[in-house]
């Protein structure tokens, strides 16, 4: 027995039934990424000091035309499908496929890079950010006491005035290092904060891992679903095309909803 209207749209919506089930599901996802964001307009406005800069523009601005890239493929899969080239089809969503890795691939780097930049307070009142030598993962000032240790190496990053430029002094500094950040020893006993940027870090790093990595299980579920359409549709193509095109449609819809929450995370991240 064959499930009615999986292929030919219903007569109440015009619709077929995986679509009239994407829209209901968007419209659902609508609404979790407006708490989401709507939290962190509330946490922004409510905080008289705000991070900016600590996130790699370029790095972002990549992964934000990897996303539009893919937008566009799922398109050209499904444009395929409806002119029956199936094989051209199977090549443009793997293409997306392709491009959804790639950006989880970046994303992962980028993760990577907060986990080992830290921000160090001493006694003196003084805050610095840079890398702690060996790279050390989660590391915490109560970690570094178990350990007994009377001093951390750290290679402090370069001096930044009011409107995020290098300062003279650090120019000077990277230029007689020839580029390299040299460790210095900072006693144990001065120091009063230790912390890498991981979601307890500050309010706006708990922000950005959590929507960021929700998206990122987002686009980790869409590559998924479009991996079985790609390796598992030959035989329903053979018997009902217009299914496994509805399915492309399915599968795009949603991939075009995690591209346009990108595309507001981007700049409300990375620029704002």
């Amino acid at each position: 027995m064959d499930i009615p209207y999986t292929i030919e749209p219903r007569r109440d919506t015009g619709l077929y039934n995986a679509k009239v089930g994407i829209w209901l599901f968007l419209a659902s996802e609508v609404m979790l990424f407006g708490a989401l964001f709507s939290s962190y307009v509330l946490l922004r406005v409510g905080n008289e000091v705000w991070p900016h800069g600590l996130l790699n523009i370029p790095i972002g601005t990549f992964n934000t035309f990897v996303l539009i890239t893919s937008s566009v493929t799922v398109v050209m899969c499904w444009v395929n499908l409806k002119l029956h080239n199936f094989g051209r089809a199977k090549f443009y969503l793997a293409i997306t496929i392709l491009c959804a890795f790639a950006f989880l691939g970046v994303k992962t780097k980028e993760y990577n890079d907060k986990f080992i930049h830290y921000s160090v307070r001493t006694t003196d009142g003084k805050e610095q950010t840079g890398h702690i030598e060996g790279d050390p993962r989660f590391l915490t000032l109560k970690k570094v006491l178990a350990k007994k240790a009377e001093t951390i190496s750290f290679a402090a990053d370069p001096v930044h005035d009011a409107r995020g430029r290098v300062t003279a002094e650090a120019k000077a500094e990277e230029k007689a290092h020839h580029g390299a950040h040299e460790f210095k020893p900072i006693k144990v006993s001065d120091i009063t904060y230790l912390s890498s940027y991981v979601p307890s870090h500050s309010p706006y790093f708990a922000v950005y891992f959590l929507i960021t990595g929700l998206h990122g299980l987002h686009v980790l579920g869409g590559a998924l679903v479009m991996a079985y359409i790609l390796f598992f549709s030959n035989k329903m193509w053979s018997k009902q095309p217009d299914r496994v095109t509805n399915r492309v449609e399915v599968a795009g819809l949603f991939w075009h909803f995690v591209d346009l929450v990108w595309i507001f995370l981007f700049p409300v991240l990375y620029l704002l």
